[in-house]
């Protein structure tokens, strides 16, 4: 009576062990990735999809999936080693876009696009360096101009100085007949003006 009575409670407290350590343990969800969940399939735990197109970006597979197919990215992402899967669905999700976009062309659409927008850029570059030369070239001819002005200006200078000096010493020589008093006297005027004959 005894003997079974320490087995029940041996049971009992092994039990509420068992189901203590059941509850304690986290619940592991996992949760498919984007393909998968749009495939509604089973997303198995090496997924090839699920590191490139997680559940949260569900567009990212969306758009890839309408140009490419499930089928041919899961082959594209099987043929190349792991460290180019990021950028090969990098790539495929960026054609995608380009390809619903633009149908006929897609990234080659762009990229003509934007070629033709570089040639046009470079276009204007050479026509605005063509008249910073022409401006340079302006600017220098003016200043040669200027300084052949002011090289002649200088030398003009003092002859123009020295002819002043010439018609200022003129008017102030005792010869002057404008200084000389006695050159327009009436006295004189009349011996100037006096017959020779009587």
């Amino acid at each position: 009576m005894e003997g079974n009575d320490v087995a029940t409670v041996t049971t009992n407290s092994t039990s509420a062990s068992s189901s203590s350590s059941q509850s304690s343990a986290p619940a592991v969800v996992i949760s498919p990735c984007a393909a998968c969940k749009i495939l509604r399939r089973r997303c198995v735990e090496k997924c090839v999809l699920a590191p490139y197109f997680p559940p949260t970006d569900p567009l990212k597979f969306t758009t890839a999936h309408r140009v490419f197919g499930a089928s041919n990215i899961i082959k594209f992402l099987q043929e190349l080693p792991e460290p180019h899967r990021a950028d090969a669905v990098s790539s495929m999700v960026y054609e995608a876009n380009a390809r619903l976009r633009d149908p006929v062309y897609g990234c080659a659409g762009a990229i003509c696009q934007l070629q033709s927008q570089v040639n046009e850029l470079q276009q204007h570059l050479a026509k605005a360096q063509a008249e910073i030369v022409n401006m340079q070239t302006q600017h220098a001819h003016l200043m040669a101009l200027l300084c052949d002005e002011m090289a002649r200006s200088s030398q003009t200078l003092p002859h123009q100085q020295h002819d002043q000096q010439s018609f200022d010493d003129f008017n102030s020589s005792p010869h002057s007949y404008q200084s000389n008093a006695s050159f327009i006297d009436e006295n004189n005027l009349g011996l100037l003006w006096e017959p020779l004959w009587t």
